[in-house]
């Protein structure tokens, strides 16, 4: 029976401990062990549950009349066998957020049950900040290293986002690669993976690219609902002309010149199981120096303020107008939509090129 009550406790999210009046651990269940980092198989210290680090005997440290798990622990000895606390937990790796722990005791016969609240939220929530560090680092080089100056903005509305802006070098030509994944959070996240994955950095021809992906999203097997929009181009500095190909991507790819703007447009569907076999193309267009190529989605088209009203591609055009260089552009573009919306329900994403 004690096997039977052991492997159900092991089998539940809620972390739990039992405690001895001589504050000797008796259990500690799979939940508190996984999200403590615990040492502890069987019986023990309180040092070994919360995988405590000092070199002295638990309970013998000169930080141990600090520990808040052994004080929850003497309150409730002392007391009627009742006790709660907040406990912050400091976050053990590099850049890991502190979170605050919501412990309650109560008494067991001849021991005591902590219950840690939250623990499988705050598990959750461990998760989303590796899950969030892992998108960032998906992200392209704040700054430029190769031949043609750039500059990005990648704003997501969740922690996770499903826009994925990356720049590259290929054998002499930056690469502008962006994509928006249907979807929001965890599975929008996932896929915004796979794009930068399955996506081929060797490939020149940025519709070869698009069609590459597409036959790997195929493999994937799923539903009409997912679809990846993207929009690539590849600028060749030595001919001083762009070669781009669009997949379903709605937002336009913006060129301004001593002319004006022209919104560069190209009627496709997305990377999605709705057209298998479409035969994206590449096109080509030329540009003078001093010129600036921005790609966007259409979060930062489409984001609305408290009326409705949407910010508009004329709003990011007249931006793009008064902008001299692709790193004011971005910078303008993020004060004002940040100045309109307040906050945000879609992903926003935008890169500038000085070309």
């Amino acid at each position: 029976m004690e096997n039977l009550y052991k492997s159900v406790l092991n089998n539940i999210p809620t972390a739990a401990i039992v405690v001895d009046k001589a504050l000797k651990v008796r259990y500690a269940n799979k939940a508190f062990r996984d999200y403590f980092g615990s040492s502890l198989r069987g019986k023990g210290s309180l040092r070994d549950a919360v995988s405590c680090k000092e070199k002295e005997k638990c309970g013998e440290g000169i930080k141990c009349a600090y520990c808040p798990m052994k004080n929850l622990f003497v309150d409730a000895v002392s007391g009627n066998g009742l006790a709660f606390r907040n406990i912050i937990m400091k976050g053990g790796e590099a850049g890991e957020k502190n979170v605050a722990l919501r412990i309650k005791v109560k008494p067991l016969g001849k021991f005591y049950l902590g219950i840690v609240d939250n623990a499988y939220e705050m598990e959750i929530a461990r998760e989303m900040h590796s899950a969030q560090d892992i998108q960032q680092r998906l992200l392209p080089p704040a700054k430029s290293g190769g031949n043609v100056p750039y500059s990005f903005m990648y704003i997501p509305c969740r922690e996770i986002g499903g826009d994925l802006p990356d720049v590259y070098e290929l054998n002499g030509d930056t690469v502008g690669v962006i994509a928006d994944v249907s979807g929001k959070g965890i599975s929008a996240g996932m896929l915004s993976a796979f794009v930068k994955a399955g996506w081929d950095r060797k490939e020149e021809s940025p519709a070869k690219a698009i069609r590459q992906l597409n036959a790997k999203f195929q493999e994937l097997n799923l539903d009409e609902r997912s679809y990846i929009t993207m929009a690539s181009v590849r600028i060749d500095k030595r001919a001083q002309n762009l070669c781009y190909s669009v997949a379903g991507h709605n937002a336009p790819l913006l060129l301004k010149s001593s002319l004006g703007i022209d919104e560069i447009v190209m009627n496709s569907p997305p990377v999605s199981n709705w057209i298998p076999e479409y035969p994206y193309e590449d096109r080509f267009i030329g540009y003078q120096k001093g010129d600036i190529l921005v790609l966007l989605t259409d979060g930062t088209i489409e984001s609305k303020n408290e009326r409705g009203e949407q910010f508009s591609l004329e709003r990011i055009e007249g931006i793009l107008q008064r902008s001299s260089s692709a790193e004011q552009f971005i910078e303008r573009l993020k004060a004002a939509l940040t100045e309109f919306c307040g906050s945000f329900d879609d992903d926003l994403t935008a890169i500038a090129f000085d070309l």
